[in-house]
């Protein structure tokens, strides 16, 4: 069946979240190449996000480090120089073709009015926080057909994490995309269940060329 709606993941997908991961690189003492090198490295071990950060320095306490930077003013605040170069026309573009566009991942609910301010093209916007649910829980997939107003298999979700994009929205019934940007999506690209997404694609550009729009009603 067509896909009338597509809903897309934040951090990573629509958002570049390199300044973070260079300030936490900084606080461990290290180059933002090695620290990169190193949790891409955990990540395709599938080792859990608690132990991704110890794989760059053994002991690391990302609660204590994330603690420290918001008592700093550093809580990393979402802004339109963090969107990633393809964002704003993708989604414009396929906004253009009558998609229903949304915008929903694993966010704090302060996330919500810096998407708006973004100025990017969408229908709906909301957080994990706001809706009191996060990836991968199925509960949170159910949310966003329930957003989108179509059913399961007539919308689509994009992000680039296998285990927490493309695996619970296949399941939901969705349509997956996996994108290869960030350190999850490096890292998960090869990892066999990518081959649930019904497409992979390296930029949000790549979309609107592989959908050609939802039929008239």
């Amino acid at each position: 069946m067509p896909i009338r709606a597509i809903f897309f993941d934040v951090g990573e997908t629509l958002i570049d979240e390199h300044r973070l991961y260079r300030d936490y690189a900084m606080r461990m003492g290290v180059t933002y190449e090695f620290f990169m090198e190193r949790i891409e490295a955990a990540m395709a071990r599938r080792e859990p996000v608690k132990n991704v950060f110890a794989a760059v320095k053994p002991g690391f306490d990302f609660k204590a480090a994330r603690a420290e930077r918001e008592a700093e003013g550093k809580k990393f605040v979402i802004g339109t120089h963090d969107l990633y170069h393809d964002a704003a026309r993708s989604l414009g573009a396929l906004k253009a073709k009558g998609y229903f566009i949304g915008i929903v991942g694993n966010q704090p609910a302060t996330a919500e009015a810096m998407l708006r301010d973004s100025g990017l093209a969408a229908d709906y916007i909301a957080t994990s926080e706001g809706w009191g649910v996060a990836k991968p829980d199925p509960r949170f997939f159910e949310k966003v057909v329930e957003a989108a107003g179509h059913d399961p298999h007539r919308v689509a979700y994009v992000g680039d994490r296998v285990d927490n994009d493309v695996v619970p929205a296949r399941a939901a019934g969705l349509v997956p995309v996996l994108i290869r940007r960030g350190p999850w999506g490096r890292a998960q690209w090869d990892w066999p269940e990518s081959a649930k997404a019904h497409f992979r694609i390296e930029t949000l550009d790549e979309l609107p060329a592989l959908l050609p729009g939802p039929p008239a009603e």
